[in-house]
Parts: structure tokens; sequence; C-alpha cells
């Protein structure tokens, strides 16, 4: 077999791990939207919050220890202890939950009914504000997480790949571990909008607002649950991505890297979500190794946005999104 090919196919399977990770990042997006019409700019500093929290509770550190220190004159740093990883990342999903009320309770509560536009704005402004109280809360220092997640070279693939084509698959445990729980976390999702009451209840409220709070369902609710599930959603992709690369302020523009996912599978469709990721993640991959040298390289910066211009002029709503129809 061409060795051309065989590092096509290595590339190939790299972006598919990589795609899975964006519609992970882009369900956030996709979970909010559906369910109150916002988008949600805030969503990759929401990995970012979630991501620093978990490193601080894992490691002791008191919050807001700098300005305590600032203010009062003390050194005062950790607690002294180290909470495991499960259970911090428990306490992690409870601060996200109170996270979503607080947000529904002193800001989009406010905000009903209000333009597209305002509430956009309002989610920009929430992202700023949360990217500084997590700097206040944790220090704005990169940071190292680590969960337990096994990295490094996959010897049985490499081995396997080696034995059937002469070469082995550079596959890194990380990606593969992340693969393996981002499809199943998407898989629970559909799930729970389909199945269960909860999640019915949502559908309904993404279809009509109104029609909802006729048949007896909270808007307030709903809207926390949303916004629960979406820094859930928000914690498994920092954790991901902060193993990978650290917990930095980098992590926040994770979020820039779902739009064209979103561009090409719908605002509206977690399958969309899905498969948009698998054609970013698997399309820019194979595009910097066939013609990134040719182009001076770094194309995967630009290769999904251009993408997703594309889908804009010729499929506006996306391969999955429904498309609107305005009668004047």
């Amino acid at each position: 077999m061409p060795d051309q090919l065989l590092f096509a196919m290595e590339v190939t399977l790299n972006g598919l791990m990589a795609g899975v990770l964006y519609a992970l990042v882009a369900l956030g997006f996709v979970l909010i939207f559906k369910a109150s019409g916002i988008f949600n700019y805030a969503q990759g500093v929401m990995a970012l919050f979630a991501a620093a929290t978990l490193v601080g509770i894992m490691e002791g550190q008191v919050p807001f220890s700098h300005l305590i220190n600032a203010i009062f004159g003390g050194e005062v740093t950790h607690f002294g202890w180290h909470v495991p990883a499960l259970a911090a990342i428990v306490l992690t999903v409870l601060v996200m939950v109170l996270l979503a009320w607080l947000v529904q309770k002193l800001v989009m509560q406010h905000l009903v009914n209000q333009e597209p536009i305002i509430l956009f704005m309002a989610t920009i402004g929430l992202a700023y504000f949360l990217e500084g109280v997590s700097d206040l809360m944790w220090g704005s220092e990169i940071k190292t997480l680590n969960v337990g997640l096994p990295q490094g070279l996959n010897e049985t693939i490499d081995q396997i790949t080696y034995d059937a084509f002469g070469y082995g698959f550079f596959i890194d445990n990380l990606d593969i571990v992340a693969t393996v729980i981002a499809g199943l976390l998407v898989v629970a999702l559909m799930l729970f909008s389909q199945y269960t009451k909860q999640g019915r209840a949502l559908r309904a409220v993404a279809d009509d607002h109104q029609a909802a709070l006729s048949v007896g369902i909270s808007l307030n609710f709903i809207w926390v649950l949303v916004w629960s599930l979406a820094g859930f959603v928000a914690l498994v992709a920092g954790i991901m991505w902060g193993a990978k690369s650290g917990v930095q302020f980098s992590l926040s523009l994770i979020a820039l890297k779902a739009l064209p996912v979103l561009m090409l599978g719908g605002f509206t469709s977690i399958p969309g979500a899905i498969v948009g990721g698998l054609i970013i993640g698997v399309g820019e991959k194979l595009f910097e190794f066939l013609l990134g040298p040719a182009l001076g390289g770094a194309t995967e910066n630009w290769f999904a946005y251009v993408l997703a211009l594309l889908f804009l002029v010729f499929r506006p709503q996306g391969l999955f999104g429904e498309k609107i129809i305005e009668r004047v």
C-alpha cells in the first residue's frame, strides 16, 4: 500500500477524533439555542471556568486567594488538602449548576422577549465577566489538569497497524478516551432529549414558548436545566482540552472552532453538531496533509471558516438546520 495512502488514513483517524471533540463543544451552543434562541458566546469561557474550577478544587486552592491577600495582607493560597478527581468533578458539576441558576436569575430572566442581538450581547458580557471571575478565583497562570486519563502512544493500535500495513499509526490514548467519552455524552443527550419528561419539555419549549407555558411547563426551570447541561458539556470539554494542552486562556477560544461546526450542521440540530464536527475535524486534517505544504502550511487555522463561508452562501441553514421562510 502506498505510503501517502497510509499517512492519509492515519490523518483521517486523528481528524475523526478531533471532530468528536469539536462536536462536543458545539453541543453546548445547540442545547441553549434550541431551548431559548440564545447564541451563547460564553460557552468557550464556561469550559475555561469549569476546568479552572476543577483544578482549583483538586489542589485545595483557596478561591479568590489573590484578592483576599491583597485586601487583608495575608499569604493564604491553599487549604492544605487534595481532593480526589472524581469527587472534584462532582463538586465542579454542582458549581456549574449554581452558575446556571445565577445566569438565569440575574441575567436572562430580565431579558425575556428582548431582541436576539441584545441576548447575544448579554452572553458576550457574560463571557468576559466569567473570564475575569475565573482569574480572580483561581489565578491566570497555566494550570496542569490531571484526572487520571491515559496519554501517549496507543501501542496496541501501533502494533496492529504495523503488522497489517508495515506502518504503525500514531494515535494518542487521550484522543481515544476523549472520543469515547464525548460519543457517550452525545448519545446520552440524544436519549435524554427523546425519552425523558424533561427532554420532551425542553423540545416543547424550543418549538413554542407560549404553547409550552399553556400546558404548565416552567420556562425558568427549563432554562436553568439547559444552562446546567451546557455547563456540564463545557466541563467535559474543558477536561479533555485541558488535559491535552493545559488550562489556560486559549481554552476559551475552542468556542471559535465550534462556530463552523454549527454553520455546517445547523444551530438547532444535535445530529448536525456531530456530523459538522466530524466534517470539520477530518476536512482540516486532510486539507493540511494534502495541500498545506503547497499553501504555506497552517491551513487548519482557516480551513474550517472558509468551508463555513461556502455553506453560508449556498445553504445558510446548514445540513440539518430548519429552513426559515417568512411571509412579507
